[in-house]
Parts: C-alpha cells; structure tokens; sequence
C-alpha cells in the first residue's frame, strides 16, 4: 500500500490579497450582525446565526448520493442550490432592496449580515462555487 502525498500549491500574490479582503469582508460582516443581534435582540442574533449556517445546510439536498462521491465532490444534483446560496449578489440584492423599501425589521438586516458573513469566510478560506459536476471551482 502506498501514500499519495499532496502539496497545496503557494498561493499567489494576488489570490492572497483577494483572499485578505474576504476574511476582512466576513469580519466586518460577522461584526455587523453581533452588533444588531446586541442592540435589537434575540430575534436577530438568532436570524443572523441562522442565515450564518444556512447557506451550508444545501449540502443535504444531495445526500442521499454522498456515499457514491468522491472526497471534495458535491452531489450534482445539489449544486445549483449551493451556488444560489453563495452568490454575494443575491444577499447583497436584498441588502439594496431592503436599504431603498421603508422597511424596519432589523432581524432581516442582521439576517443579510450572517449570509454575507458566511460567503465571506467561505471566499476567504478558499471554498468558492461548484461546477456542475459538483467540484470546486479554480
């Protein structure tokens, strides 16, 4: 029996600066949501905690199919969820609408704050979109 060992490759100059400006993106984000959760309560430290999550909780769409994938693989059939869930425009979107709309439920707010918090750290620790046939990209 042998082992395979696999080097990660260094990252570039230019991937380390984009992946800087994520992780300080997910803390200003992360940052944003505590604070909401602290000044309006509950209801929006829990949406915020939970929209934190969610955007992983897509990975169950496919789970049935999991056993059959290869390590690092996501099922195929879940990965347009996945990809709809960690596309920072859509949260970003909805952060403009609710911004421009006379709407004051700041749960929703904190809520946006987790969803950006957690596409930021995924950016920033190197987990991006999926291909169709589930791998990562790049």
């Amino acid at each position: 029996m042998s082992t395979v060992t696999v080097t990660p490759r260094p990252l570039r100059p230019l991937a380390r600066v984009r992946r800087a400006a994520w992780l300080l993106g997910a803390l200003f984000w992360s940052a944003f949501a505590v604070l909401e959760a602290v000044h309006h309560g509950r209801t929006a430290g829990l949406l915020a905690f939970a929209f934190l999550v969610a955007p992983d909780l897509t990975f169950l769409v496919g789970l049935s199919d999991a056993p059959r994938m290869e390590k690092g693989r996501l099922p195929p059939r879940a990965v347009p969820y996945h990809n709809a869930a960690h596309r920072a425009p859509v949260p970003l979107a909805l952060l403009a609408l609710y911004v421009a709309v006379p709407l004051t439920w700041a749960p929703a707010f904190a809520a946006l704050c987790g969803w950006l918090a957690h596409i930021s750290y995924d950016r920033a620790f190197g987990y991006g979109l999926r291909t169709k046939e589930g791998f990562q990209r790049g």
